[in-house]
């Protein structure tokens, strides 16, 4: 009899998702919405399979649990599994990928066109009754700016990196790529991090969180952003400086940021990002993921990491 467990349902929100075939898998099947740390062994048990979205593997854990033999992360990213400690154990562990493309490319393009467009502080102006003693038909006190023409500078040009390449040459942006951080990438048409943030009218984020993207986008990188700059981050929180990128705002260093992940989640009331008085950002709480059909993809995906585990051909394989 094959025993699983899911740690943290309730990170995919699963109010809305068919999850029978999941439910169905497995001989023993247990299901909690979230795991605290002290909690992480009572609830796996004699689990042999373990799906998990954030709660943390490390190796103390997984020594710790001597049936488990399957590791299915609901996301891409695997930084909370100790995966050198998971191969010496013969723990398979498994990722989904390329779920939430059309998903993220549209959060991206929606908080460019809002900063863009100014839709939130018309929006506040109309509220607040500035149209309704402006002198004429319109209010233009917040200027509009096209895309079309503006450069999209690219920063880890994976599967989400080209979904959002994709959407920005429909609106007529010229899309520039960044070699990848860290390593002697030399393929063409890629340009130096350094340059790319010299020329963009918008940078966005899509590298994963390692230790040579931790703090990327730090004050000596943001200050070599254009004046008008808009920086967008839906990749990892840490990936930039929260603090600098919080005084490079409220210096108008850079234009503008989209932040949809900050280095602590969920954050502390007093983060440096959360604070009343930084202009031109707009903060959403990691949701750019988390389209409907994404997260149900996330579930069918991880179904089809058990089964072909149970099959004897693991896939979505990850390794150290």
């Amino acid at each position: 009899m094959t025993s699983g467990v899911f740690l943290d349902l309730a990170s995919l929100h699963d109010s809305d998702l068919d999850l029978s075939a999941l439910r169905g898998l497995l001989d023993d099947w247990r299901e909690y919405p979230a795991t605290a740390p002290e909690e992480r062994l009572a609830h796996i048990g004699d689990a042999e399979v373990v799906v998990l979205n954030k709660v943390v593997l490390d190796r103390g854990i997984l020594a710790a649990a001597p049936r488990l033999r399957l590791v299915c992360v609901t996301a891409t990213g695997t930084n909370n599994i100790d995966l050198a400690a998971a191969a010496e154990r013969g723990i398979v562990v498994s990722n989904v990928r390329g779920y939430a493309t059309d998903s993220v490319a549209q959060h991206v393009m929606a908080v460019i066109l809002a900063h863009h467009t100014r839709l939130f502080q018309y929006h506040a102006a109309v509220r607040r009754g500035d149209w309704s003693r402006a002198s004429q038909f319109c209010l233009l006190d917040y200027p509009v700016r096209e895309l079309r023409g503006m450069t999209l500078g690219i920063v880890g040009f994976g599967e989400l990196g080209q979904g959002v390449a994709r959407l920005a040459e429909a609106f007529g942006m010229r899309v520039r790529v960044a070699q990848r951080p860290g390593g002697a990438d030399r393929r063409p048409g890629r340009v130096p991090l350094e340059l790319l943030l010299a020329e963009s009218d918008v940078v966005s984020l899509h590298v994963p969180l390692t230790p040579e993207t931790e703090g990327l986008i730090d004050a000596r990188r943001l200050a070599l952003m254009q004046p008008h700059a808009l920086l967008v981050n839906t990749a990892r929180g840490a990936v930039v400086d929260n603090a600098a990128l919080a005084d490079a705002l409220r210096r108008g260093i850079i234009g503008g940021a989209a932040i949809d992940v900050l280095d602590r989640e969920p954050p502390p009331l007093d983060h440096p990002l959360l604070a009343d008085d930084i202009p031109n950002l707009i903060l959403t709480p990691h949701t750019a993921w988390a389209g409907r059909q994404a997260r149900q993809q996330v579930v069918d995906q991880t179904v089809a990491n058990i089964r072909a585990w149970l099959e004897g051909r693991p896939r979505n394989r990850v390794t150290a």
